[in-house]
């Protein structure tokens, strides 16, 4: 870990010249005392490393110490540099290792090629916490301890004990053989098998892990996207509702929201609106998401879904459309104030998202 350490020092200095003990130890996430030792060390170990003192001062390297890595092109470059900064970084607890490799990459690159890649990659920007769509999906949160286990076990090929909450049961330790671990819209799966049978685990439903000493029984190769989209299969065509639908194309984000999962179905409808696929719960879950598209989304199959929609339809324009109407100043007022304050507590709720088993 300090080896580590030392060379993102040098790196550091060597990207940024002059610097701080402070700005070195808030960029490393360490103690000041910690940076002058490490600097200490560095000296000792013949970097020429050396200390300017006052108001501006700080710890430097002598000019020309470098290595050059000279296989990267400016946009193989490029690519590096426009995939360390984004959201994609914290995918398996490897955000750290990524901004290291980064840097390094970044400090290994000739003087021309270094410059220009730095410059272009700050005009690309990946997956920002801010965003234009009203809602956004929330990235997994997964305790670092129990990730760092988890990855370990699975490069290692290490059985795994897991403190899992599975949906709707009590948490409870499992042991499981690890096979691959996998990432889709920022969320994380484990794949694994116990007692022999195929099994998902969702990352953030993990309280806590443990690498077991006993070796993992499980193939020597894998063909992890295979067995990615077997269980995914396996998992839509058991106990949901399958919708063909078509939808505007402003529109789409807020069905991939609603939805278990949604995809390109094949062929357009004759208005030019896409065809998709999307996956529901159960027929209340997928009334309940294409009611609030309104007449911007259209289910097209299964039949029981357009009439359930349709008879909703009729019976909301029964009670509006009817010359019986309620005026605004009546008593009805009053009944609608006290049915508006508990809307929040009529719809069935989003789908979870996720790939899932019977653990999951």
């Amino acid at each position: 870990m300090r080896a580590d350490r030392l060379v993102s020092l040098v790196l550091l200095l060597r990207q940024r010249g002059r610097m701080t003990a402070g700005a070195l130890a808030r960029e490393l996430e360490v103690s000041t005392r910690t940076v002058l030792r490490d600097i200490e060390a560095l000296s000792a170990a013949g970097v020429p490393v050396y200390t300017e003192r006052g108001r501006h001062g700080g710890f430097a390297l002598l000019p020309g110490f470098r290595t050059e890595l000279t296989g990267l092109n400016h946009d193989e470059a490029l690519a590096l540099l426009t995939a360390g900064p984004g959201r994609g970084e914290q995918a398996f607890g490897l955000g750290e290792a990524l901004a290291s490799a980064v840097r390094k990459v970044v400090d290994a690159l000739p003087e021309g090629h270094r410059a220009l890649a730095s410059d272009a990659a700050r005009r690309f920007l990946v997956e920002p916490e801010t965003d234009l769509l009203p809602r956004r999906t929330a990235t997994d949160e997964v305790p670092r301890p129990a990730m760092s286990e988890i990855r370990h076990a699975v490069l290692s090929g290490h059985r795994l004990r897991l403190h899992y909450a599975a949906t709707d049961q009590a948490p409870r330790w499992r042991t499981v053989d690890p096979i691959g671990l996998v990432t889709v819209r920022d969320r994380g799966y484990l794949l694994a098998t116990r007692a022999g049978a195929d099994r998902t685990y969702r990352l953030s439903r993990v309280l806590a892990a443990e690498e077991l000493p006993e070796p993992a029984e499980r193939p020597s190769r894998v063909d992890l996207d295979g067995a990615w989209r077997k269980r995914c299969a396996r998992f839509l065509s058991t106990g949901h509702l399958a919708v063909l639908v078509r939808v505007r194309p402003e529109r789409r984000e807020e069905l991939l929201a609603t939805a278990v999962a949604v995809r390109a179905a094949t062929g357009d409808t004759d208005d030019g609106r896409p065809l998709l696929e999307a996956t529901f719960q159960d027929l209340r879950h997928a009334e309940w998401a294409l009611w609030q598209l309104g007449a911007d989304a259209e289910a097209l199959a299964p039949e029981s879904l357009r009439v359930s929609l349709r008879d909703r339809a009729a019976a909301l324009a029964a009670r509006y459309g009817g010359p019986g109407r309620e005026s605004p100043g009546s008593g009805r007022s009053e009944e609608w104030g006290r049915v508006a304050g508990a809307r929040g507590s009529l719809s069935p709720g989003r789908a979870s998202g996720g790939l899932a088993s019977d653990d999951a």
